[in-house]
C-alpha cells in the first residue's frame, strides 16, 4: 500500500503500522454563505447547542475589510458533552483568512477524528510530515482544549487528528477564556500537565470557573420524546458518516486508507460508478467516497464537495417524527437510492440553507472481530410506504451509545 513500511509502532503495548490509531470521527463542520439561516436550521431545528463562539474581529487589522464582512464570529456547537461535534462558520470570513482550499465547493470546514492520546497525536505529525503530507498546523487550540494536528487529503479537504477535547457538564458551561492561555501554536513537548492540574492553576490565579459560556436556546419542551420533553420530537445522538465527492478515487482511498488507517468495509458498484465505504471501529461506515460525476447524477448542489453529513437519532419513531418536523418547518426533504449506503437502511435528508445535505437515520450495521460486513442479501430492505414500527436486526441499538440526559 502506498506510505506504508514495513516499521511497526508501539502504541500503548500494540504495534501497529502508523504511530496513531483513530477510534470515531469526533467532529465536522461546514464554512456557510447563508449565515443565520445555517445557524438557525442546525440549533433551533436540529438541535445542536452552541458551546462557544469565536470571534474572529480582532484578528483583521484592515478595517474596511472588516467592516465589508457581514459575519466576524463562528460557533461551535454540540449534541453532547464533547465541547463540539459540529462547527458553523462564515464562508466569506473563511474564504479571506485563508489557509484552507481556494476550490470554492470545498464547503467542509473539518472532518476530525479522535485518537487515543496526545503521544498519538505527536506521533502522527511527525509520520504525516515524513510523507510528505500537507498539514495546515498542529498545536492546541481553545476554546475546545483538543490536541491536535491538521492534514489535507488529496482533495484539499481538512482532516484534523486529535485528544483530549473539553467535556461539557450538567450545568452546560464551557471552560472560562482564562483556559485559553493554554493553546499551543506548534507540536507540542511531552508530557504536559493534565487538564486536573490545569484547573488548579487557574483556580489558584483566582479564576472563577463557573463564569464559562452557557447556551440559552429560549425553547419549550413540549414533546415527549421518549419519556424527556425536549423542543423537537427527537434527539440527534449520534454524529457521521461523512461522505465525499472526490476527484480520484485511487488517490483518496490511498490517503484515508494507507495515510490515516482506515478500514474498507465494502465497495459498491452503482450505474457504473464506484463507491467505497470506510469504518475506524465497529460501525459499518464513519466515511464513504463517491466519484465526483455522480454529484449531478444525483441532483445535489454542485457548491459542496460533501455529499451528505450523517446525524443518527436515537431510534426509529424519532426519525420518522424528525422527518416530520423538519418537513413542517419548511426544511426540504428528499431521498436517494437506499443501494448507495449499505449498512443504514431507512434514512432521508434534510437540505440546510446552503443546500448541504444531512442524513438523518437511526441504524448503523456494526463489523465485528472477523470484519466482515452482513451479506447484503441479509439487509433489511427499505419498503415504500415506511411501516410504523420494525422488527429488530440483530445489532439494532448497537455501536457508540449516547452518554448522559437527552436534554
Amino acid at each position: 500500500m502506498e506510505g506504508m513500511t514495513s516499521t511497526k509502532f508501539n502504541v500503548g503495548g500494540v504495534l501497529l503500522d502508523r504511530p496513531f490509531k483513530i477510534r470515531r470521527l469526533g467532529h465536522f463542520g461546514f464554512n456557510c454563505t447563508n449565515f443565520d439561516a445555517c445557524v438557525k436550521f442546525y440549533t433551533e431545528l436540529l438541535g445542536f447547542s452552541i458551546a462557544d463562539p469565536i470571534h474572529f474581529g480582532a484578528r483583521i487589522e484592515d478595517e474596511k475589510i472588516r467592516n465589508s464582512l457581514e459575519h466576524t464570529t463562528g460557533y461551535f456547537t454540540r449534541h453532547g458533552t464533547d465541547h463540539h461535534s459540529f462547527v458553523l462558520f462564515p464562508k466569506p470570513l473563511m474564504d479571506y483568512m485563508g489557509g484552507r482550499s481556494k476550490r470554492p465547493d470545498v464547503t467542509i470546514n473539518q472532518i476530525t477524528w479522535q485518537v487515543g492520546s496526545l503521544q498519538e497525536v505527536t506521533g502522527a505529525e511527525d509520520w504525516l510530515r515524513e510523507m510528505e503530507n500537507p498539514i495546515r498546523r498542529s498545536g492546541r487550540d481553545t476554546p475546545g482544549s483538543n490536541w491536535h494536528v491538521y492534514p489535507f487529503d488529496p482533495d484539499e479537504h481538512i482532516n484534523e487528528l486529535y485528544y483530549g477535547i473539553e467535556q461539557i457538564g450538567w450545568d452546560g458551561r464551557s471552560k472560562p477564556n482564562a483556559f485559553r492561555k493554554r493553546g499551543f501554536h506548534a507540536k507540542p513537548d511531552l508530557p504536559q500537565i493534565s487538564e486536573y492540574d490545569e484547573i488548579e492553576l487557574a483556580k489558584a490565579e483566582g479564576t472563577d470557573i463557573n463564569e464559562g459560556y452557557r447556551f440559552e436556546h429560549g425553547l419549550e419542551g413540549k414533546y415527549d420524546v421518549a419519556g424527556i420533553l425536549l423542543p423537537r420530537p427527537f434527539k440527534v445522538v449520534r454524529i457521521g458518516p461523512v461522505r465525499l465527492f472526490v476527484q480520484d478515487m485511487e488517490q483518496a482511498l490511498s490517503f484515508y486508507r494507507d495515510r490515516l488507517g482506515m478500514r474498507v468495509t465494502e465497495e459498491v458498484t452503482w450505474n457504473g460508478h464506484r463507491c467505497v465505504f470506510l469504518r475506524v471501529n465497529t460501525e459499518h461506515h464513519s466515511m464513504a467516497l463517491y466519484p465526483m460525476a455522480l454529484r449531478a447524477e444525483l441532483g445535489l448542489s454542485p457548491h459542496t464537495t460533501c455529499l451528505s453529513f450523517g446525524v443518527q437519532m436515537g431510534d426509529y419513531k424519532q426519525l420518522r417524527n424528525a422527518i416530520s418536523f423538519l418537513g413542517e418547518n419548511k426544511v426540504e426533504i428528499m431521498t436517494l437510492p437506499a443501494e448507495l449506503f449499505p449498512g443504514i437502511d431507512y434514512s432521508a435528508f434534510a437540505i440546510d440553507p446552503d443546500g448541504h445535505a444531512i442524513q438523518l437515520y437511526y441504524y448503523m450495521e456494526q463489523v465485528g472481530w472477523d470484519g466482515r460486513p452482513r451479506p447484503a442479501s441479509e439487509r433489511r430492505p427499505v419498503s415504500d410506504p415506511w411501516p410504523e414500527a420494525l422488527e429488530p436486526m440483530s445489532d439494532t441499538f448497537g455501536g457508540e451509545p449516547f452518554l448522559g440526559p437527552l436534554g
